[in-house]
């Protein structure tokens, strides 16, 4: 099984992705590491990627999740995969199981104003806000309860 731990930017997809493998003694991966580096110098810049930027982070994402499906390898991956059509090109299977990280626009702008030593800079949440197309087939989970309780309703929905 692979668990796309998805949201904005703030949402906790690090914190609860990595909290969420180490439980269940998985592999955590973190899109983030998968942008190209031209990617990851807009966002620095405060300019939010188009979808043309995001293709190849997508496809690299899709060979690095067929890899695991065909490996039978359980992971946890965090993926802001904020359009329909990112996921659609994310779940290849149905071992690919979504958990859309649910917060209010303050909520999540208070975090990333507290946040240090990221490049996705606050003033990008509003972007990530107007791209998101709330998913309605993934796991729903409000983010304002505490990481330990979002990773135990996270096991007790899936069944991990």
């Amino acid at each position: 099984m692979i668990i796309l731990v998805m949201g904005v930017s703030g949402s906790g997809k690090t914190t609860i992705g990595s909290r969420l493998a180490e439980r269940l003694h998985w592999s955590f991966y973190d899109a983030d590491t998968f942008h190209p580096a031209a990617n990851i110098d807009k966002m620095r810049q405060g300019i939010p990627l188009s979808d043309v930027d995001r293709l190849p982070w997508l496809m690299a994402l899709q060979q690095a999740i067929t890899g695991w499906l065909r490996t039978h390898t359980n992971a946890v991956l965090a993926c802001s995969a904020l359009k329909s059509e990112y996921r659609q090109m994310l779940c290849l299977s149905p071992q690919v199981k979504p958990v859309y990280l649910k917060g209010s626009f303050e909520f999540i702008q208070q975090r990333l104003q507290q946040r240090q030593g990221h490049y996705m800079k606050a003033d990008l949440l509003q972007s990530q806000f107007d791209t998101l197309e709330e998913p309605e087939d993934a796991l729903q989970i409000d983010i304002t309860q505490p990481p330990e309780a979002i990773v135990a309703d996270i096991r007790k929905a899936l069944m991990v």
